[in-house]
């Protein structure tokens, strides 16, 4: 266990910090939780000049069945706030891919979609477990974009219009993240080579998929070359 569950972040969003909290306290939680190293380039990265103020933090950690959790919190000339987090399973255990991300802009809660992905072509399970957690209780629920065929029938995403809203994502989020750990303890490894592939493959599939989101190039775009977006992308955020 990870006796230091707080993640460390210079945001002081309160909606922000409590998704944090909760991430940090739920991954303080799983087996054997240690950080990985990573390239410093990447790890903790701040401007402060004038009209193009902007941070972003990463922080990563694996933990038995788990091959990476990573948190990225970011904000952007002061208006755009972003919380990204996915914890990536061992391919040789069947345990779901947990993705969370929030942006707010300008204190409106523009998107938030959190789900346990499938990485096998049966997640009946999961779905079954899934399917009794509510979601109800908000106002502007979004479409699933195109390249969202990664995401389980069970996958959340709206604007989140209040406080009230919030505070139901959260719970949401508690209840996703709970339901990974109960998921992932004591779990055997399954070594059938075709499972394996499999699960290999969708976590492949995943990444690949992510990569279409054009919205995440086009923010880093304003601030960083083309080349270094690539890299951040594909040895960052969605690395196979």
């Amino acid at each position: 266990m990870l006796a230091d569950s707080f993640i460390k972040t210079k945001s002081i969003d309160p909606f922000i910090l409590s998704l944090v909290k909760n991430i940090g306290e739920k991954r303080s939680l799983l087996d054997d939780v240690e950080t990985i190293k990573t390239n410093k380039e990447f790890a903790n990265i701040e401007c402060k000049e004038e009209g193009r103020e902007f941070y972003i933090e990463n922080e990563f950690h694996k933990a038995k069945r788990f091959r990476k959790l990573h948190v990225e919190v970011a904000e952007f000339s002061n208006n755009l706030k972003i919380l990204h987090c996915v914890f990536f399973p061992d391919p040789f255990f069947n345990i779901p891919i947990f993705g969370l991300d929030l942006v707010k802009t300008k204190n409106v809660v523009s998107a938030a979609i959190v789900d346990l992905s499938p990485v096998t072509k049966s997640n009946i399970l999961i779905d079954e477990i899934l399917d009794d957690v509510k979601k109800d209780g908000f106002t502007m629920k979004r479409e699933i974009p195109d390249w969202g065929n990664i995401f389980s029938k069970n996958v959340f995403f709206a604007s989140l219009m209040n406080e009230n809203e919030q505070n139901y994502f959260y719970n949401l989020v508690d209840q996703y993240l709970t339901i990974l750990v109960d998921l992932n303890k004591e779990l055997e490894p399954d070594i059938n080579s075709k499972s394996i592939d499999e699960r290999i493959y969708f976590q492949k599939n995943y990444c690949k998929q992510q990569m279409k989101n054009e919205k995440t190039s086009l923010v880093l775009l304003k601030y960083f070359d083309k080349r270094w977006v690539e890299r951040y992308i594909k040895e960052i955020l969605f690395d196979f």
